[in-house]
Order: structure tokens, then C-alpha cells, then sequence
């Protein structure tokens, strides 16, 4: 089993882990180990460093999101956060996991009526590049640790949901088993152990059948609708609502890891040197957020989500880069269909929470 060479960024979170699955008797559940992977404090992938944004493997990074590709992004999701601060009466605008700092610098940009940008960001390290990159801004940018008690505004979510720890359950044909990772001589394997957990639908499994399920991603929301008094949220992200994640054929899970701009399936190996994520599952976050108290205003692809936002107009105004740039935002074998866009609200002014502008065409509610 290949190990991360000592020495290496990976060596401590390692031993941490080899730590906390000795004292859960041998046997750390997936989303456990995930949380450390990703988050152990100085030692995770997105605590130790901040080299997983950028747009070029030669860059050094390991994957680009959609504001690194084009600045196009944060203006056309701009008109949508503004349309949502008229309509909701705030003055805030709060982002959970801003990466390099790439979209709040766009949205900063934009004009908003804002009193004041709060970045929710568990890294610190990643938190220096955001302050180095929003300086200019100055003391309109707050970062916290966690949401704010009370928020009455907007809160944005880009590429956030899909690396929330989740769950593996495998199932043998005829019973159902949670996947979790045990010491491997040097290295971590993975072992299987008879659980009541299930899936969220009752569908015709094969026998060897790995998904995944996610509670840490509902928790959140529960978390945000009990934070946010008066005001909307809106995330994007990969995934797709619980009929499609489910599907038969989707026998393997989602889960996928992210270094260098190549993908690979095997979370076990150089730990803390690579991502981990899985698809988000849309109808999981909106029932979620209405067994909390918040309305799903809208569910769409990013596509139609930054068509009915004014990109095409912008497009049309950008030169020949930039627009080959954003079209890979809109493309259906590039990111326009996989990533998708759900709304949340609460308070609003009636006709915003009927129609907001990134939804009135394309809406995909109904497939939730």
C-alpha cells in the first residue's frame, strides 16, 4: 500500500489518523476519516496549504473552479445576489468557503449594496491568500470560523457541499455494511461492517453495490436555516437530485479524489496530499432546508443558472479568451449540466420568492 514519503505534509496527518483509528478500536468510519483528511488542523489537504486553486496544472494547483476560469462568473451570480438583498432587506453577504478568494473579489467588485463580505474559512492558510487577494477592500471583509449567529442577507457556496464528509455504504446482495478504514502495515484498507444505515430510497441495488449518503451536508443546512433569519443562500455545486444519484448504474458512488488536474478513486492513499469529494445529492440539502424552515426558491443547472443571470450578454462583449473561458461554464460536456444551482429563502418579498432572476428559466424543482 503506497504511504506518503516521510517528511512529507502528509507524514503527521497520517500518524493522526493511525492515532484515532486505534482509539475507535480499529475501525474509523469513512466520514471520520475524511473530516482529518481534509480538515485536521495545520495537517489536512485544506488546512496545510493553498495550492488546490488555480487554472493550470503548471501552476502547481490541483483543480479550478469556475471563478478561477473566468471572472464572468462572480458578475452574472452578482445580479443574483443583488436581485436577493432588495428583495430579503440585507445588507450582508456571506460566503462559506471562499478557495483562493477569487469569487469574493468578483463579487466585492460588483457593486452591491453591502455593508459588509463575512468569509466562513476552516483554513488558515488559505485564509492569508483571501486577505492578500481582498487587501484593497479592506475592513468591509471580515473571516470567521464558523456561520454568524444571526444573518440577514445572502450567503453564496461554491463548490463547498461536494468535499462536506459523507458516509460509504456497501451492500453484498443481500446486506447492507458501512465502510470504514483500518491499518494496513504502513498504509490504511478499507473494512465493512453490518449497519442500519440505508440509502434514502428503496432501489433495485446490484450486489457490490458502493454509495454514499450525507449527513454532515444536512446538518449544515439545518445549521445555516437556524443562522439565517431574514435572507437567501445559494450554492453551486456538482450533483444531482436523489432519483439520478441512485440510479442502478451509479453502482460505484461518486466518490473521487483531485491532484495536479487528474482524478483518481482511492481516498487511501497520499493522504492529505490530494482532495476528496463526492456528488452532492440535491434532494438530501432541499429536504434538509425545508425540515428547517426554508423554502427551495429555485433548483437548476448552472447553465440555465447563468443564462437567466446575463452571461450571454457579457460573452458577448469579452474578448476571444475570456470567452472561450466561459463558455466551458455553459457547455454540457463541461461543467454546464453536471454542476447545478439550488436556491434557499426565507422572509423575502413574495414575488422573489416565486421567481428568482437565476431560476425563471430551466427551474428543475420539480425533479427534487
Amino acid at each position: 500500500m503506497q504511504t506518503p514519503p516521510a517528511g512529507s505534509v502528509s507524514a503527521p496527518l497520517v500518524s493522526l489518523i493511525r492515532q484515532a483509528i486505534a482509539r475507535q478500536d480499529g475501525w474509523l468510519p469513512f466520514d471520520r476519516f475524511m473530516a482529518l483528511a481534509l480538515y485536521a488542523p495545520g495537517l489536512g489537504y485544506y488546512a496545510a496549504g493553498d495550492r488546490q486553486f488555480g487554472a493550470l496544472p503548471a501552476s502547481g494547483s490541483d483543480f479550478i473552479t469556475a471563478p478561477e476560469l473566468t471572472p464572468l462568473f462572480g458578475a452574472a451570480l452578482a445580479r443574483q445576489v443583488n436581485q436577493a438583498l432588495q428583495a430579503c432587506g440585507g445588507r450582508e453577504l456571506c460566503e462559506f468557503g471562499a478557495g483562493s478568494g477569487a469569487l469574493a473579489e468578483q463579487l466585492l467588485s460588483a457593486g452591491l449594496p453591502i455593508d459588509r463580505y463575512t468569509i466562513v474559512d476552516l483554513s488558515g492558510t488559505l485564509r492569508q491568500r483571501q486577505q492578500q487577494r481582498l487587501a484593497r477592500f479592506g475592513d468591509r471583509v471580515r473571516w470567521v470560523s464558523e456561520l454568524p449567529d444571526a444573518i440577514h442577507g445572502v450567503v453564496v457556496g461554491n463548490e463547498v457541499l461536494d468535499a462536506m464528509p459523507v458516509q460509504l455504504l456497501h451492500f453484498d446482495g443481500a446486506r447492507w455494511h458501512e465502510r470504514g478504514v483500518v491499518v494496513d502495515g504502513e498504509g490504511f484498507a478499507w473494512q465493512d461492517r453490518p449497519t442500519a444505515l440505508r440509502p434514502p430510497v428503496e432501489a433495485p441495488f446490484v450486489p457490490g453495490t458502493v454509495t454514499e449518503v450525507h449527513p454532515q451536508a444536512r446538518a449544515f443546512i439545518a445549521t445555516l436555516a437556524e443562522r439565517l433569519q431574514r435572507g437567501a443562500a445559494f450554492f453551486i455545486d456538482y450533483g444531482f437530485p436523489e432519483a439520478e444519484y441512485y440510479l442502478p448504474q451509479r453502482h460505484g458512488g461518486t466518490l473521487m479524489c483531485h491532484q495536479a488536474h487528474r482524478a483518481d478513486p482511492d481516498p487511501l492513499v497520499e493522504v492529505g496530499a490530494k482532495d476528496i469529494t463526492a456528488h452532492v445529492d440535491f434532494t438530501g440539502i432541499a429536504l434538509a432546508a425545508q425540515d428547517a424552515g426554508l423554502e427551495v426558491v429555485g433548483y437548476t443547472t448552472q447553465a440555465h443558472f447563468l443564462i437567466n443571470c446575463g452571461l450571454v450578454d457579457d460573452l458577448a462583449q469579452a474578448d476571444v479568451r475570456t470567452r472561450a473561458n466561459a463558455q466551458k461554464l455553459l457547455l454540457e460536456h463541461e461543467m454546464g449540466e453536471l454542476f447545478k444551482v439550488i436556491g434557499l429563502a426565507r422572509g423575502c418579498d413574495a414575488s422573489f420568492m416565486q421567481a428568482p432572476l437565476g431560476f425563471l428559466h430551466g427551474d428543475r424543482t420539480h425533479t427534487l
